[in-house]
């Protein structure tokens, strides 16, 4: 059968989300085309002759950017069927299938997806799968996409996964509704075939795509640690929780030693009541201790965060810039992490929060999200100032010295011993929803 595979966008790496399934979906005897929107428009050969197509939605932008191309997909080839996978199929499932999607499958996908299902349906399998060695040899090539950034060099990036899921219920997390408490290990043998392959294609630094790499701490670090030993010069980077970085914080040294330049860790606030509201395991203690040992060990902490909520205040937005300035982490922070406002996706743990229920509208179908307002009009105007600056891509620095200016008259103090711009590395695709 010809199945076309689509994805349109993945914060700029090589999609693993069409990778893997191509990989089980020929071993089953298929024919298949990957397509990456995020680079090359929309062919229309593949997509005439092809009798399944099969779009992979993992994030909230994805999702936006797949709902024009389901209708062109259709116009040109009204047989074909059509499958929506991933994180955000299930949790909008109803509008999916108003658009024309036959089946939705969610969480561990590669198997029904292999199976080609012969009627539409529904599917969120959480199985223990063995996972084929993604193949992805009809994706562009690693040079056109995300690349790292180091002290003038730029680095070709390669990308893949070691788990999914993730163990926590993190109240504004997409990944909570479709895993619900449960995560998914794929094999070291898989994780290290699909790296070998990439360094093999010219990949210089492996970003590890999990939602926490230390959900299984030890299945992580015996994967990076053979990783080094096999090229030690491969540097990478990798997301991990506050919660988890103090719990196991005996393995920091070994991140750094294994070639680990950076950590990412979704801090989300340094409000105490709005972590709280947020069920994310860490209090603002936490995430500047955290930040101390990082210091401290020499490896780099890039926080995110959601600065506009429902609980924001011009007091508590100052704060969040301050803290940030007094950890001497501005430059560490992509600017548009100081812009973002919080989503509530469908099948959302937020709306269990009765203030969160009586602030939000009615389910925004084509916006795949419950739509709210600030009880302070003065928040929202103050989001739509931050986001517009955010959006212009200045230096990090001089971006935060315009944020702060919205919510103090009075400049912050330069930290004579702030680290360069250059020393910090960072990927040229910033985005994280």
């Amino acid at each position: 059968m010809k199945v076309v595979l689509i994805s349109t966008y993945d914060l700029g790496h090589q999609p693993f989300g069409l990778a893997s399934p191509a990989a089980w979906l020929r071993q089953a005897g298929h024919e298949v085309s990957c397509i990456d929107l995020a680079l090359d428009k929309l062919p229309e050969e593949p997509i005439r002759t092809a009798e399944w197509v099969a779009f992979h939605l993992p994030m909230h932008t994805a999702t936006r950017l797949a709902i024009p191309v389901i209708g062109r997909v259709k116009g040109l080839n009204p047989k074909a069927r059509l499958c929506a996978y991933g994180l955000y199929a299930p949790l909008n499932e109803p509008y999916l299938r108003s658009l024309g999607i036959d089946t939705i499958i969610g969480a561990e996908f590669e198997s029904v997806l292999a199976a080609l299902p012969d009627t539409g349906g529904s599917f969120v399998p959480l199985d223990r799968l063995h996972f084929a060695t993604p193949q992805r040899q009809s994706l562009p090539p690693l040079a056109r996409y995300a690349h790292l950034h180091l002290n003038g060099a730029r680095k070709t990036v390669g990308y893949t996964e070691t788990t999914r899921g993730c163990k926590h219920l993190c109240r504004h997390c997409p990944v909570v509704p479709v895993y619900n408490g449960t995560f998914r290990v794929i094999q070291p043998d898989v994780v290290l075939n699909d790296i070998r392959q990439q360094v093999a294609a010219g990949a210089q630094h492996i970003t590890f795509g999990d939602p926490d790499f230390w959900n299984g701490p030890t299945h992580g670090m015996r994967i990076v640690e053979q990783l080094h030993r096999e090229f030690p010069s491969l540097t990478y980077d990798v997301t991990i929780k506050i919660e988890h970085l103090l719990q196991h914080r005996h393995l920091i040294a070994g991140l750094k030693q294994t070639g680990c330049l950076f950590v990412t860790s979704a801090v989300e606030s340094v409000d105490d009541a709005v972590l709280e509201k947020l069920a994310k395991g860490h209090t603002r203690a936490d995430f500047i201790e955290v930040a101390r040992l990082f210091e401290t060990e020499g490896l780099i902490l890039a926080p995110t965060f959601i600065a506009f909520t429902p609980w924001t205040t011009p007091g508590s937005y100052r704060d969040l810039l301050a803290t940030i300035a007094e950890l001497n982490l501005i430059e560490n922070v992509p600017p548009v992490q100081l812009a973002l406002r919080l989503l509530i996706p469908a099948g959302s743990r937020l709306l269990e929060l009765e203030d969160i229920q009586r602030q939000i509208g009615p389910f925004d179908d084509a916006a795949l999200l419950y739509r709210w307002t600030h009880p302070d009009p003065a928040i929202d105007e103050l989001a739509h100032k931050a986001f517009a600056i955010a959006a212009q891509r200045k230096s990090r620095r001089e971006t935060f010295d315009r944020l702060w200016s919205l919510v103090s008259n009075h400049p912050l103090a330069e930290d004579p011993d702030r680290i360069a711009r250059a020393a910090i590395p960072y990927l040229d695709e910033p985005w994280y929803c």
